[in-house]
């Protein structure tokens, strides 16, 4: 029996030294990854965690994009952004994606001083993006304007006709699938459609009202989808001021007490190069792998909740832990 007790206490031990040389290699294999990921880029990354001035870049056409809300969303939780530049460079686009850009912006610049900067393009839903912004800044060249909402559709009938095909179509309603692309629209579905952009456009002008504090008579006037060059939209009301991120950052810290000598750091999607390159090649494969391996062979087993694991970061269960309880301090 003393054999056997023995024998007991010597594999407990083992056990208890196997499972310290696994989690010290953990935090060996996490040190290295650490340490590549500085040389690889990391020191971006670490920068977004001292104090600086945030830029949000929105470029190209604006779409309904969850990813850039919870970025937006970041930033207002983010204890180390003193103030937000929205760099705009974009032609507008669908009236949903400007709304929700909008009203997340909004809600970012309850928390952060939030100046939008024109620089080449802010038109449409661009412009709407801007007025989103505490104070607009734009260069004296830049086009922004084209306050209005548009719906294309196009009429192949004449070419079908030549083509001799014809097209028909069993609906619930005269309006059900109007305009067709094979048919001249009827008046009565251009109606329709008009209503449609005429209640778009009522509530973008009067966002315009309301964020620049102008007259709705003199919104109306310029509320024809024209263009305006920044200079041209000083003058109207539509832009604050001329210049470039300088008077930007100027105005945040005469206005909003914002340290002007604080960097400007990029905060981009992932897609768009997260500034740990590194890291983000592992998450998307390799670190995946590994960082089960790691956790099953320290006798951690993983539990995936809600989402995918990214690389290292992953909800994970100890042994010595009730099934209901979660280890929550790596999850995001």
């Amino acid at each position: 029996m003393a054999l056997d007790a023995d024998a007991i206490v010597d594999r407990r031990r083992l056990r208890r030294s196997l499972t310290l040389w696994r989690t010290l290699a953990i935090l060996l294999v996490a040190a290295a990854i650490g340490v590549a990921a500085f040389a690889f880029g990391g020191s971006d990354w670490l920068a977004r965690h001292e104090p600086h001035i945030a830029r949000l870049t929105i470029s190209g056409v604006i779409t309904d994009d969850r990813r850039q809300v919870r970025l937006i969303e970041r930033m207002a939780e983010s204890p180390s952004v003193a103030g937000v530049i929205v760099s705009i460079n974009s032609p507008g686009g669908t009236t949903v994606g400007g709304e929700v850009l909008y009203e997340a912006l909004r809600k970012l610049a309850e928390k952060k001083p939030v100046v939008a900067h024109i620089a080449t393009l802010g038109a449409s839903a661009g412009y709407l993006t801007a007025i989103a912004a505490d104070h607009i800044v734009a260069r004296r060249n830049a086009i922004t304007g084209s306050i209005g909402v548009l719906f294309q559709y196009g009429d192949a009938a004449g070419l079908l006709d030549t083509l001799g095909i014809r097209l028909d179509a069993a609906k619930s309603g005269s309006l059900k699938a109007e305009p067709a692309p094979w048919a001249p629209a009827s008046e009565e579905a251009k109606a329709v459609l008009q209503g449609v952009v005429e209640d778009s456009f009522v509530w973008f002008r009067d966002l315009v009202v309301e964020r620049r504090g102008l007259d709705a008579a003199d919104v109306t006037l310029f509320s024809d989808g024209r263009i305006f060059t920044g200079h041209q939209a000083v003058e109207a009301g539509l832009v604050d001021a001329l210049g470039g991120e300088d008077a930007a950052v100027d105005w945040m810290e005469r206005e909003r007490g914002v340290n002007a000598d604080l960097p400007v750091r990029d905060w981009r999607l992932p897609s768009e190069g997260s500034g740990v390159p590194f890291l983000s090649a592992l998450g998307e494969g390799f670190g995946r792998s590994l960082a089960r391996t790691l956790l099953e062979s320290a006798g951690f087993p993983i539990v995936e909740g809600e989402g995918r694991l990214d690389g290292l970061r992953s909800l994970w269960q100890a042994p010595a832990l009730e099934r209901g309880d979660r280890f929550e301090g790596a999850t995001r």
